[in-house]
C-alpha cells in the first residue's frame, strides 16, 4: 500500500485469495439455490421477523464478507417472488438461466457504463440489436436500446412518435406550443404501461383511446378507423396505433398486419408492445402469429419473460434511427464526440434514450443467445403454449372448473365453479395457492369476472406441474364450496 493511501481508503481485498474462495462459496451456493428449486415452495412470506431486523442503523464498520453472505442466504434468498420455481406461473416472468446469471456476473466485474464512449460493450449491445432487427422483420440499420422494461421501452416508443408528430421544437417550446391535440389508439386490454407512458410524455392517459376487442381480445379494426375519423373531425391529431403482441389478461396477439395497413393508411407511427409475445418470432410455429410486425416502426420487448434473460433486460427497436435520435439526442461540453478516443463511436447510446448512466444489461443476452441459440429457446416459448394448451383441456374436462378466455399463447385463465360468490372464493383459492407453496397464479378480470390466471412462461415448467395446478385448486375448490353447483345450471 503507498503510503499515501491510507488502509481504509483502498476498497480492494487485503487477502485476495480468502476473498476468492469466499467468492466461490457465493457462486456455489447460488448455483445450488437454482438447482434446488423444484424443492422448494414457490413462494414464502417473509418471516416477521424480518422488518425489524432489517431496521438497523446504516453500518459504519466493515463486517466480514462471510457474515453478510449467510444472512443473504437466511434472509433474503428463500424469501423472493419465486419466479424460478417450474409452478411459478402468476405473471409473465421468465425463470432466468445460469448462464445468465453468470454473465450477470461478468458484467458487473467489468462494471462499465454504456452511455456512450468508444467501447466494445456498445458494440456487443448493437450487435444484439441487429440480431433482434433480423428476427423481426426490421431493417438492419434500425436503432436498439436496452432499458429497465417494457415499460419504459414503450415510453421511449411514444416519445419518439410525439417528437416526431410535433418536430423537434416540442422539445425545446414544449408539448403544449404547437397547439395540437394528440391522441393515440390501443385496444382495451393494451397494458397499463402505454397509458402511463402516454401521461409521462406529457399528452395525458385521456389521450390514449381504449379501442373495442373482439372475442379473441384483438382491437376491432372497424372501431379503430371510426375512432381515429371522429378524432380528426373534432380537431384532434391522430400520431400513434399501439399494437399488442401478447395481451396482459390471456395473450391475445392483435391482427398487426391489418393495423400495419390502417396505421399506413392514417399516417401514424405504428408501435408494437410485444412485452412477451414479440420474441416468439423464434419458434417457426409461433412466428405466424405475429405476421406484420414487420412493419412497425417500433417495438418493445422483454428478455426476461419469454427469452429467460435475469431481470431486468427491456429492449426497444426503432426502424428509423434518425427519428430515433431526434427524441433524446441532445449537446453538452462533456458528452463531446471525436473521431478517435473515447470520445468516438457516436451515436452513442445516451442520443437513444433518456439515460447517461447504462449498466451493461445487453451481455446477458448476448450470452444467453448464444449459448441457447434461438432455435432452443424457440422451442421452450414453443413448450409453454404446449403445457397452456394441456392445462386448458384439463379444465375443459372438469365439471368443477370453466376457461374463461381463449388460449392464443401461453396463458390460461379459468374459475372454480360456485354457486355464490365465486369472486371471493376464488381470490380466496388463489391466496391460499400461494401461501400452500404448492403453485403460484394470479388473478385478473375476463368479462368482469375474477378468473384464476396461469401463465406459464419458465423454462422449468413441465406437465406435471400444469397437473399439479389443476389438482390443488379441484382440492381447495372442494374444500372451499362444497355445494357444487353443476355446470349445465
Amino acid at each position: 500500500m503507498p503510503p499515501d493511501v491510507p488502509p481504509e481508503a483502498d476498497l480492494d481485498p487485503e487477502d485476495w485469495p480468502a476473498f476468492r474462495a469466499q467468492a466461490h462459496a457465493m457462486l456455489d451456493d447460488i448455483l445450488d439455490h437454482v438447482a434446488g428449486v423444484r424443492a422448494r415452495p414457490v413462494w414464502q412470506a417473509p418471516p416477521a421477523r424480518l422488518p425489524a431486523s432489517l431496521a438497523a442503523g446504516v453500518p459504519e464498520t466493515p463486517e466480514p464478507l462471510a457474515d453478510i453472505h449467510a444472512d443473504f442466504l437466511r434472509d433474503v434468498a428463500p424469501y423472493a417472488v419465486g419466479n424460478l420455481h417450474p409452478r411459478f406461473m402468476g405473471w409473465v416472468h421468465g425463470a432466468g438461466t445460469v448462464v445468465g446469471a453468470v454473465a450477470e456476473m461478468l458484467a458487473a466485474g467489468l462494471n462499465a457504463n454504456l452511455g456512450g464512449r468508444w467501447q466494445a460493450p456498445i458494440e456487443l449491445e448493437r450487435q444484439v440489436a441487429g440480431w433482434m432487427a433480423e428476427l423481426t422483420g426490421l431493417p438492419r440499420t434500425s436503432s436498439g436500446l436496452f432499458v429497465t422494461g417494457a415499460s419504459m421501452a414503450n415510453f421511449v416508443a411514444v416519445l419518439v412518435a410525439r417528437t416526431h408528430a410535433l418536430g423537434a421544437g416540442s422539445r425545446t417550446d414544449g408539448v403544449a406550443a404547437s397547439g395540437a391535440r394528440l391522441v393515440a389508439y390501443a385496444s382495451d386490454a393494451v397494458h397499463n404501461c402505454v397509458p402511463r407512458a402516454m401521461d409521462m410524455a406529457g399528452l395525458g392517459s385521456g389521450a390514449l383511446r381504449a379501442v373495442s376487442t373482439d372475442a379473441e381480445g384483438r382491437m376491432d379494426l372497424p372501431a379503430a378507423a371510426a375512432a381515429i375519423a371522429a378524432d380528426r373531425a373534432a380537431g384532434l391529431e391522430p400520431f400513434l396505433l399501439v399494437g399488442t403482441a401478447g395481451g396482459v389478461d390471456f395473450g391475445a396477439v392483435d391482427d398487426l398486419g391489418a393495423l400495419a395497413d390502417l396505421a399506413a393508411r392514417e399516417g401514424l407511427h405504428f408501435h408494437v408492445d410485444g412485452a412477451f409475445g414479440a420474441l416468439g418470432v423464434m419458434s417457426p410455429e409461433l412466428k405466424p402469429l405475429f405476421a406484420g410486425m414487420e412493419r412497425a416502426d417500433s417495438i418493445a420487448m422483454d428478455f426476461h419473460k419469454w427469452g429467460q434473460a435475469p431481470y431486468d433486460a427491456g429492449f426497444v427497436l426503432v426502424r428509423d434511427p434518425q427519428k430515433h435520435m431526434a427524441a433524446f439526442a441532445s449537446s453538452a461540453a462533456y458528452l463531446g464526440r471525436a473521431e478517435r478516443g473515447l470520445a468516438a463511436g457516436s451515436p452513442w447510446p445516451c442520443d437513444l434514450g433518456p439515460d447517461l448512466s447504462r449498466g451493461f444489461r445487453a451481455l446477458k443476452v448476448w450470452f444467453t443467445l448464444r449459448a441457447y441459440g434461438t432455435r432452443r429457446l424457440g422451442a421452450t416459448m414453443l413448450q409453454t403454449c404446449r403445457l397452456a394448451r394441456r392445462l386448458a383441456e384439463r379444465i375443459d374436462a372438469e365439471p368443477e372448473l370453466e376457461r374463461l378466455a381463449p388460449v392464443p399463447l401461453n396463458i390460461v385463465c379459468f374459475r372454480y365453479r360456485t354457486e355464490e360468490d365465486s369472486d371471493r372464493l376464488n381470490a380466496e383459492l388463489v391466496t391460499l395457492l400461494q401461501e400452500s407453496g404448492a403453485a403460484a397464479p394470479s388473478t385478473t378480470r375476463i368479462g368482469g369476472r375474477l378468473a384464476i390466471r396461469a401463465a406459464i412462461v419458465g423454462h422449468r415448467t413441465r406437465a406435471e406441474d400444469v397437473d399439479a395446478l389443476v389438482d390443488a385448486v379441484l382440492g381447495l375448490g372442494r374444500r372451499l364450496a362444497p355445494g357444487l353447483r353443476s355446470p349445465q345450471a
